[in-house]
């Protein structure tokens, strides 16, 4: 027997619940295939590794969709400011504040699975939502209009739109006969959570070495997750250290603002990527998140604009299917990748553009941060728009990361 569905969203996490929810309460049948359920999250226990910078864009998107109570009600981090600087703090510097803005803050450290949990959760109050978890998917049949998904379970699924929330390498793309651009930055990007002596700042910050950024997340109490931008096998031999050894190279390593590092709670590594779909949408299938991009993790904005594509396809299928379009033709599809796929490309390139110039030691590159640094702290109405455009405050954005009101 062969489920039928309107929208058929292969992956539930961030981004493929949140495509769902913004479309929960609608005449449109979904379903939701995800692999594996998170954890259930326990008051007290110790934050995973795995954690996202929010903006406000996306804290607005997770508000409107009735989902934010939720997640303030486990576990996040408020932050109020961003400092950036040189090697070391006597050189140029520049810090963002939400102050300067007249907001009350730039965005929130959130868990992911914290946040995943919450979108699961809401899901099951949706009739038209079907969420399949455990779900396991072992061959996808594309075809526009009418896709085949089949599942370890012997479930055959077919979707008049299939939707790509299936990760970087999504089984959906490859399916679709969709390529893409893509290259291995030569870093590994090391992350650690630990205990400090001191209590959590309101403040992010990240410092540029020749070998790569330093970063700082702060995290409840006196928790704060540290991410080390490095050689790959440098990064391969800090795994290998005991914690104490472990602890004495973050000491090193990382500048005394921290404070004392009392101990080490976890830590893991990933590579550093950059991938773009050649394209986001085919008829019957469109792709968001990281199956359509990949994003040096430099500034925190993999998820935010991943959440962003979310809103947008959910508000551009909602839009179609009021005038009597059918959601997987083609011509309704590329609206979203229209609004989509130049705002991520600008953002991957001024990624890039930070770690080429940041992540190296070549003098006049040096002169030209710190120029670049300096000018930032005196430019004052340039750097509140910079601010303003990370956090979503400004720029073409979605109804849903715009007012709570949907």
């Amino acid at each position: 027997m062969k489920n039928r569905y309107d929208l058929l969203i292969i992956g539930g996490g961030m981004v493929g619940s949140t495509i769902a929810a913004a479309l929960g309460n609608t005449d449109l049948k979904i379903a939701v295939v995800e692999q594996q359920y998170p954890v259930e999250f326990q008051q007290g226990s110790e934050h995973d590794l795995r954690v996202s910078a929010l903006s406000i864009a996306s804290e607005q998107i997770l508000k409107n969709l009735e989902i934010w109570d939720s997640i303030k009600a486990r576990r996040s981090c408020l932050y109020r400011r961003m400092k950036i600087w040189e090697s070391n703090e006597n050189q140029a510097s520049t810090e963002f504040n939400s102050d300067d803005i007249g907001a009350e803050h730039l965005g929130y450290i959130v868990e992911n699975r914290v946040i995943q949990l919450s979108l699961l959760e809401k899901l099951k109050q949706f009739n038209n939502v079907e969420l399949i978890c455990p779900g396991d998917t072992i061959s996808i049949d594309y075809s526009p209009g009418c896709s085949l998904v089949q599942l370890a379970d012997g479930r055959e699924l077919i979707g008049k739109l299939l939707v790509a929330a299936d990760g970087g390498m999504s089984k959906v793309r490859a399916a679709a006969g969709i390529g893409v651009h893509s290259w291995d930055y030569d870093q590994h990007a090391l992350v650690a959570s630990v205990v400090t002596e001191l209590p959590q700042q309101d403040i992010t910050w990240q410092q540029f070495t020749p070998n790569g950024p330093l970063a700082f997340l702060p995290l409840s109490g006196n928790r704060a997750s540290l991410v080390w931008y490095n050689r790959p096998a440098e990064v391969k031999r800090l795994l290998q250290l005991d914690d104490q050894q472990f602890t004495n190279e973050l000491v090193k390593a990382f500048p005394d603002r921290l404070g004392k590092i009392e101990s080490i709670l976890e830590r893991g590594a990933f590579p550093l990527r950059r991938q773009h779909a050649q394209e986001y949408v085919k008829e019957g299938v469109a792709l968001a998140g990281d199956s359509a991009h990949m994003i040096n993790p430099l500034a925190g904005q993999g998820v935010n604009i991943g959440l962003l594509d979310a809103a947008v396809l959910a508000e551009t299928i909602l839009a179609g299917h009021k005038e009597g379009t059918d959601i997987s033709d083609l011509r309704l599809l590329k609206r979203y990748e229209q609004q989509r796929r130049n705002h991520n490309l600008m953002m991957m390139q001024l990624m890039d553009g930070f770690y080429r110039i940041f992540s190296n030691d070549l003098l006049p590159l040096k002169l030209l941060r710190n120029l670049g640094l300096g000018a930032a702290e005196r430019l004052k109405p340039a750097k509140n728009r910079v601010m303003r455009f990370a956090m979503g405050l400004e720029g073409r954005l979605p109804a849903l990361a715009k007012s709570e009101k949907r």
